[in-house]
């Protein structure tokens, strides 16, 4: 059974694959062929193909077949820059039609790409829509949907293309013929440069800018023997569209000498302060055919990663007005400069660019340098010249044989009249005109084609006019194809006026060397260094790593404004600047905390803090920020004193207005940002805050009304962070204190001097009680500190300052080390008396109003 089942299944397809037997006359003709050889010869033949019909662009022109048939037809559709835009797909499927034998996808890449800002130099096609995004990041949108138009620098490209200044050829099917290179008004495969893979061979050329590269024509013209060396001094290197820098500049030399060379392309970026707190890299230009979410992605993938530290937050602020806008912040605690080094190392911010400059010459494709690609491009703007011009002398004498002809008619009308009246028909009346008046059969045909109202007077003199200007024009299109020097000239001129017209600054910075890290010796994070941190009297935090003392040694009074100001003898303009009113040693990785008016200690962390310049030239707080952007303060607090809540010190001091004094016990809690260090009465404030060095310090406190008290801060029991203090100087009816703060004496009692050899001083300025500090003269005294006995804590004091008529309050006070320095509100320095008044005598006037006063940091 199963047998039969399957015999009748054979015969089932025996009969469905049986075939119609061949004729009797048919005879098999099996040719043999080797199939390496066949192999062979087809790849050579696609090979060809791909290499001069599709990837490689031609030297003269610069223009892939595909791109120089979209430019050909757009110019036959009219799509000049006066006109219109017209849908993509309008272009696409004409050229796809009638001249490009491929899919419309290609077509419409190629559109796509002369359309681009960031990939072309200087762009052939005027788009309308969305092109797509640099780097690839964004594709363009359908064809359908965009529109496009030629730029007037394609006009160039096509410009006289109908003057016979180029050969025609056949399309794919023969019926309709198509420019094998384009006129090439400008030096476009050097200006938008060439990307392609062919088989077996690719070419890859940068970019250049329009004008260095028509300069560098312009010169080859003139001296056809110049050197590579001569070129390279119009040309020094790409100009590529995005910007950025080109890092090392031997492989450019190379490439331009042999036509493959590497070079390192570089983003622009610069560090900037983005907040008061956070110091940020800010990337505008990055390298060419890159885009930003490359960028954006590598940088994520790192950080993900754990390969980048560093970075706090990374920003596309890019938009149509700024351009591209990339913000990298940075975290506190890393140096800015080694970070963008680690992001040009291992991002794309930092690529490398291979030239090969492989072009078509004479349909054969050839690696050229700099100087055969603008020969190249001179031999054919000097051929497409000379032919444009033999076209226009051979139509302009055309034209003048006709005028001829009308002339000799007009002066014979009569004769010719009775000639054609007296012919029966156009062809004899054509005949006799010849050999009456010895015409040409063109002249001939031309008079019996002229109408009648032709044949005036009137016309007769702009015949006469357009034959003197024709035989001009014959003379000089003559004497340019009579001289080569001349022919030479003209398109001199010419490239001339095209840079006029279409060139544009460089973009793209040339920098010399390898090209290696500028900061590989400066480390990625900031090191646990000393410095010191700031409070200015304009409410200004800022750190730096060096006492102001050293930065101003030798001499303070010709130094540069600085922090802590300048001593008002120095000569010359001076620049704004604020005095210190509170100092702490801190290191760079470490935290301070200032004290408010309202007894709150609030830690910051001192990487927050900005750092001061290194120069001891730059200006006052250059770079510090206002402590109201570092810590949150409520409406009506101020700042009165900076603390090292973590330092092992002798506590910190403070003076509130109603005289209490307090050492706060330094046992801060850890993990808290902001608590009390003092329980004060209703109405009172605090004044000053001070962290002391030692329990052999001084405390001094001065009054409104003139008293100054000096006190060893031993004599201050610390107290917990609850208390609400002790009485620190007895105050008068109707007076406060003013100004409290801490003085270091010798073992003697008398003042240590400083590094300057002066000792402490007292600064007092009186006024009227209706005045605010800075808004009228005041009397300044400058006393030494020394003036001032001691005495015990919860008295009265001494007198420090004599009131003059007018005066009865005391508006500004300090005591510290000198110099002593004043300023008015906006920053202007003010000059104060030498250090020798009375502490009871009066002070002196001051030219300007006076807003603070203060002293150098210490050392």
């Amino acid at each position: 059974m199963s047998f039969g089942v399957a015999d009748g299944t054979m015969s089932v397809m025996a009969r469905r694959t049986t075939t119609t037997p061949p004729p009797e006359d048919f005879e098999e003709n099996i040719v043999d062929i080797d199939v390496a050889e066949e192999m062979r010869g087809s790849y050579l033949e696609y090979a060809y193909s791909v290499i001069y019909q599709r990837a490689l662009p031609d030297a003269r022109d610069g223009l892939k077949p595909v791109q120089r048939r979209i430019l050909y037809q757009m110019n036959e559709m009219g799509l000049r820059p006066d006109r219109g835009h017209v849908k993509c797909a309008r272009v696409v499927g004409d050229v796809m039609g009638r001249l490009h034998p491929h899919g419309d996808s290609a077509i419409y890449d190629a559109l796509v790409r002369l359309a681009q800002p960031w990939a072309m130099r200087l762009p052939l096609v005027d788009g309308h829509g969305n092109f797509g995004a640099p780097g690839g990041d964004g594709a363009p949108a359908a064809m359908r949907y965009t529109e496009a138009r030629l730029t007037a620098a394609a006009m160039e490209m096509v410009a006289s293309i109908h003057e016979d200044t180029v050969n025609f050829q056949p399309n794919y099917d023969g019926t309709e013929t198509q420019p094998e290179v384009l006129p090439a008004g400008l030096p476009n495969l050097l200006v938008n440069g060439a990307a392609g893979i062919a088989v077996g061979m690719a070419t890859n050329m940068a970019p250049h800018n329009l004008g260095e590269v028509i300069a560098a024509a312009r010169h080859l013209i003139a001296h056809p023997d110049a050197s590579l060396d001569e070129l390279m001094r119009f040309v020094p290197g790409p100009d590529l569209p995005t910007g950025g820098k080109i890092v090392g500049l031997d492989g450019i030399r190379e490439a331009y000498e042999t036509g493959r060379g590497i070079f390192r392309t570089r983003a622009a970026a610069r560090v900037e302060k983005i907040t008061p707190r956070r110091t940020g890299i800010v990337v505008t230009e990055l390298p060419y055919g890159v885009g930003p979410e490359k960028v954006i992605a590598r940088i994520k993938d790192l950080v993900q990663s754990k390969k980048l530290a560093g970075i706090a937050d990374l920003k596309d602020l890019t938009d149509r007005h700024r351009g591209l806008h990339l913000v990298i912040e940075v975290r506190n605690g890393f140096h800015p400069d080694a970070l963008l080094d680690e992001l040009y190392r291992l991002t794309p911010m930092e690529e490398t660019f291979g030239i090969n400059n492989v072009a078509l010459v004479d349909g054969q494709p050839r690696v050229l340098g700099l100087r055969e690609l603008l020969r190249i491009y001179v031999e054919h703007r000097l051929d497409v010249v000379r032919r444009r011009t033999e076209f226009r002398r051979r139509k302009r004498a055309e034209r003048l044989h006709l005028i001829d002809g009308l002339v000799i008619a007009l002066l014979n009308i009569d004769e010719v009249i009775q000639v054609i009246r007296a012919s029966d028909d156009a062809a004899r009346a054509k005949e006799r005109l010849m050999s009456v008046f010895d015409l040409s059969e063109i002249q001939a045909q031309y008079i019996l084609d002229t109408p009648l109202r032709r044949l005036t007077r009137y016309d007769r003199l702009e015949l006469e006019r357009e034959r003197e200007t024709l035989q001009r024009e014959i003379a000089e299109l003559t004497a340019i194809l009579d001289s080569e020097a001349r022919l030479r000239e003209v398109v001199s001129a010419e490239l001339a006026s095209v840079a006029e017209r279409f060139g544009t600054p460089r973009r793209t910075v040339l920098l010399e060397g390898s090209g290696a890290a500028r900061t590989a010796a400066v480390p990625l994070e900031v090191a646990d260094d000393p410095c010191l941190v700031l409070l200015s009297s304009a409410g200004l935090l800022a750190r730096t790593a060096t006492s102001i003392n050293e930065r101003n040694q030798p001499d303070t009074r010709s130094a540069a404004p600085e922090l802590a100001g300048l001593s008002t003898a120095t000569a010359g303009p001076r620049a704004a600047h604020d005095v210190i009113v509170s100092s702490v040693p801190a290191t760079a990785r470490g935290t301070v905390a200032v004290v408010t008016s309202i007894g709150r200690l609030i830690r910051v962390g001192v990487l927050e803090i900005p750092a001061l310049p290194p120069s001891a030239h730059s200006p006052a707080l250059a770079g510090g920020a206002p402590v109201s952007e570092l810590v949150g303060l409520e409406a009506g607090e101020t700042v009165v004193g900076l603390a090292a809540p973590d330092a092992a010190t002798a506590g910190l001091a403070l003076g509130t207005a109603a005289g209490v004094v307090k050492r706060v016990a330094p046992d801060y809690p850890q993990n808290a940002a902001d608590f009390e260090v003092i329980s004060l009465k209703d109405g009172d404030r605090v004044i000053g805050a001070v962290q002391l060095a030692s329990e052999d310090q001084d405390l001094v406190f001065i009054t409104s009304d003139g008293q100054l008290l000096r006190f060893g801060a031993a004599t201050v029991r610390s107290q917990g962070r609850a208390a609400g203090g002790m009485a620190g100087i007895r105050l008068a009816a109707g007076a406060s204190v003013i100004w409290f703060g801490a003085v270091t004496p010798d073992g003697n009692g008398a003042v240590t001097p400083d590094s300057a050899g002066s000792g402490a001083v007292v600064v007092t300025a009186a006024g009227s009680s209706g005045a605010l500090p800075g808004t009228a003269a005041a009397t300044v005294k400058v006393t030494p500190y020394a003036e001032y006995p001691a005495k015990g804590r919860a008295t009265g004091g001494v007198r420090c300052h004599r009131f003059l008529k007018g005066e009865d309050t005391l508006v500004l006070a300090w005591a510290g080390p000198a110099p002593a320095r004043g300023a008015t509100d906006a920053g202007v320095p003010v000059d104060l008396p030498p250090a020798e008044g009375r502490r009871d005598g009066s002070g002196e006037r001051v030219r300007q109003p006076l807003g603070a006063v203060g002293g150098l940091a210490p050392a």
